[in-house]
């Protein structure tokens, strides 16, 4: 995992002069959201785009994103069409504006749950495909001990814990991770936790 030295950030006022084309408190909470974003595997400066737009809760041009930010013309222009495409801004057109303008969205259950359909259920998919395969590989191969065999059941069953509580998450923003952590005590569980009731993530309001 990367660490980013928030420890080691200097402590600063609300009070403190802009940096930047930014007042200093928007720089340090669009800063934190690129961190996060940068963390979960994007890029940091989508995360600051995107932070930006919801801080500020008004559209803005690609040239005003690049005064504020720093950016290139270049730059944004890719970064607004990668946040386009996944959903998390959408462009618009202002009364008397030759040039697009970009909005947030909004709803940040919406947006994570979208995020994570496309892309962590997306391999999850994949990974559970796999352990199903290689399941059926170890179970007609000669030779494989039964405890290994258990061992790659119990990694296949993890694989489709995990998959289905996302998607149950997916349907109704509730996470179920006691079916996921049963798997690690008992190959079996799993299916016998499906019964139980799942833990409650409660939707964040815009």
């Amino acid at each position: 995992m990367k660490g980013y030295g928030w420890s080691d950030a200097p402590m600063v006022s609300p009070g403190d002069p802009e940096e930047g084309g930014l007042p200093r408190w928007e720089s340090i909470a669009v800063e934190a959201v690129g961190h996060v974003i940068e963390f979960w595997g994007f890029k940091h400066n989508q995360g600051r785009v995107w932070a930006l737009l919801y801080l500020r809760a008004t559209a803005m041009s690609a040239t005003q994103l690049e005064d504020a930010l720093g950016l290139s013309k270049g730059g944004v222009s890719m970064l607004v069409r990668d946040l386009e495409r996944w959903g998390v801004v959408h462009r618009v057109r202002q009364p008397g504006a030759g040039a697009w303008h970009y909005a947030s969205e909004t709803d940040l259950v919406r947006m994570v749950t979208r995020v994570i359909e496309e892309r962590e259920l997306a391999f999850l998919s994949r990974i559970r495909a796999e352990l199903t395969e290689a399941r059926r590989v170890a179970s007609s191969a000669p030779g494989v001990a039964r405890d290994r065999l258990a061992r790659l059941e119990r990694m296949n069953s993890l694989a489709q814990a995990a998959e289905r509580a996302l998607r149950v998450f997916l349907r109704t923003a509730r996470l179920d991770v006691r079916s996921m952590l049963a798997t690690f005590r008992d190959p079996g569980a799993a299916l016998r936790a499906r019964g139980s009731a799942p833990l409650s993530v409660p939707q964040q309001k815009s």
